[in-house]
């Protein structure tokens, strides 16, 4: 079966209903498949591609963090066969036909090929061991649903790895994003104007969030087509910062950002800050403010943010987000499971 592409109108619509259903069967899943002695050993190397791989930075944060050694890497940065090591790999694709991750888990032995897809059956689940499924959601073709679902899927294995316990708030989180989405859309205007006219824009992130940045990015050149760079706060602060510009600013974190986000705005540049943290606006400066969550929660919620602002942004510069210029034929492969279906 492969899931339905809807609008991104639609996707975004049903977001937090389609997600009510979807935490409670990966967690379900995630513990069957912990029950059954999978999620062991050392830690997992996450490989992906744009969005997918964007998901994975939270996670592998989680896994970190419990002092068990991760990384997510780009499917296709690597020569193949990927090099021997005892970590597992988790390919993670949505429509489980990424090209570039499909065939890092070939080149790896079987006991240690994982995936996480949205699309079940699909290439990639058929070569691995273990597939967690998020269950065929119905997404758009700039992912919306399908990338949230995915870091859930994604921050639950990390919680789970090695005996961990699955995060009770996840329960919390649909009611969280229904929240955050309408404080967030009932100033869409107002903070998007820092992004109104804008040549380019720099996304910025603290460590965890740095996925949040990348997927930010992804999502304003896609749909709204201002050419967008994601960094982590430190990369940004050597040396990077220096051309800022008369580009938007998107930064998110609670430490570090907070200044960098007064620094931006004081010298006449224009900054949204999304952060947990209180801080006070000014003329160049807008401020989000989520609830405090753990890494992989909160980037669900980041991730909404970015949504609501790119429509906005879009709706404002009529462009059509349905539409896309490019098309490139050798990103995904052939799923033989389900003729004709949608790239």
């Amino acid at each position: 079966m492969t899931s339905q592409y809807i609008t991104f109108a639609s996707a975004r619509e049903d977001q937090a209903g389609a997600l009510e259903t979807t935490v409670g069967k990966i967690r379900d899943e995630v513990v069957s498949q912990q029950e059954r002695g999978e999620f062991r050993g050392p830690g997992a190397i996450f490989v992906g591609i744009g969005a997918s791989l964007a998901a994975a930075c939270a996670p592998a944060w989680t896994l970190r963090s419990r002092g068990i050694h991760s990384w997510r890497l780009g499917a296709g940065d690597h020569p193949l066969p990927f090099p021997v090591s005892d970590h597992p790999i988790i390919g993670v694709s949505q429509s489980g036909r990424s090209a570039e991750t499909l065939a890092v888990l070939k080149s790896v032995d079987m006991s240690l090929r994982y995936a996480v897809t949205n699309n079940q059956p699909s290439p990639i689940s058929d070569v691995v061991r273990e597939t967690l499924s998020l269950g065929n959601i119905p997404d758009s073709y700039a992912s919306t649903v399908g990338y949230t679902a995915t870091i859930i899927g994604l921050g639950m294995i990390a919680e789970a790895w090695d005996g961990g316990t699955i995060d009770p708030g996840w329960e919390k989180l649909p009611a969280l994003l229904r929240a955050t989405e309408n404080d967030v859309s009932e100033r869409a205007r107002e903070l998007v104007e820092a992004f109104v006219g804008t040549s380019s824009a720099d996304f910025v992130a603290a460590g965890p969030s740095v996925g949040s940045a990348e997927a930010g990015a992804l999502l304003f050149r896609e749909i709204a087509r201002v050419p967008s760079t994601a960094m982590s706060t430190r990369q940004y602060l050597h040396g990077a910062m220096e051309s800022a510009g008369e580009g938007a600013h998107l930064i998110l974190g609670d430490d570090r950002e907070l200044e960098v986000a007064r620094t931006l705005s004081s010298a006449g540049h224009r900054v949204i800050v999304v952060s947990s943290e209180p801080v006070a606006e000014g003329p160049r400066l807008r401020a989000v403010r989520l609830p405090k969550l753990p890494p992989s929660q909160r980037a669900v919620l980041e991730a909404i943010v970015m949504q609501v602002l790119v429509a906005e942004l879009a709706d404002l510069s009529g462009i059509d987000v349905e539409e896309f210029i490019f098309h490139n034929s050798d990103t995904k492969v052939t799923d033989d499971h389900e003729a004709g279906a949608p790239a």
